[in-house]
């Protein structure tokens, strides 16, 4: 008799996660052994339940579903990594693999298709939903910088570029420059469309 996969579940919406465990609960050899609600409490519970497999949603208050794929890669590297999206975003595709996901899904996906990339990403495999892979390719790189990408994210509470420069320890012309460049990458008329396209492209 093969072993159970032990799983942990990081979804925010206690309603989706409830349902996605009872779901992959009906599968003889999985067993949902962790539940967390929160991104900065994923590499926590991996560490403590033992885990094999951790289903991560992007959107979670903490920390993203991407930036706890990171870090329970960096700390728990034999940890397999399946990220799910409400938002077909083709950059977040490229991020998540970048955070070394094993596998990025939809989260409508059912639930047997889900259960499937729990094994075969165990089983050394990259599950990635075809769409979105497509969609990635079609989209191409994202185009900003890392430095960028950080000015972009703390410009979009409407900071001031004074107030830019103090938080990030740049000077005004520097985070004046930076949000030209990402305005001018973007295709934008100002740095509100900037940090909008960039959202939409799973970018930031």
């Amino acid at each position: 008799m093969s072993r159970t996969i032990k799983v942990l579940l990081a979804e925010d919406q206690s309603m989706v996660r409830e349902a996605l465990a009872a779901l992959l609960g009906l599968e003889p050899d999985i067993d949902v052994v962790a539940q967390v609600a929160r991104g900065d409490e994923v590499l926590a519970a991996a560490r403590e339940h033992d885990v094999d497999v951790a289903l991560l949603d992007i959107e979670m208050p903490g920390r993203t579903g991407i930036e706890a794929a990171a870090e329970v890669h960096r700390a728990l590297p034999g940890v397999r990594l399946v990220v799910l999206t409400t938002f077909g975003r083709p950059g977040y595709l490229r991020s998540a693999m970048e955070a070394g996901a094993d596998a990025f899904l939809v989260k409508d996906a059912p639930a047997a298709q889900l259960a499937e990339a729990v094994r075969k990403v165990l089983a050394g495999e990259r599950v990635i939903d075809p769409t979105l892979a497509a969609a990635a390719l079609a989209e191409g790189a994202n185009p900003l910088t890392d430095r960028e990408r950080e000015v972009l994210r703390a410009a979009a509470d409407g900071s001031t570029n004074a107030e830019l420069a103090a938080t990030l320890h740049l000077s005004q012309g520097t985070v004046r420059n930076y949000l030209s460049t990402s305005i001018q990458k973007m295709a934008a008329r100002n740095r509100a469309e900037a940090v909008r396209i960039a959202r939409e492209k799973g970018w930031l």
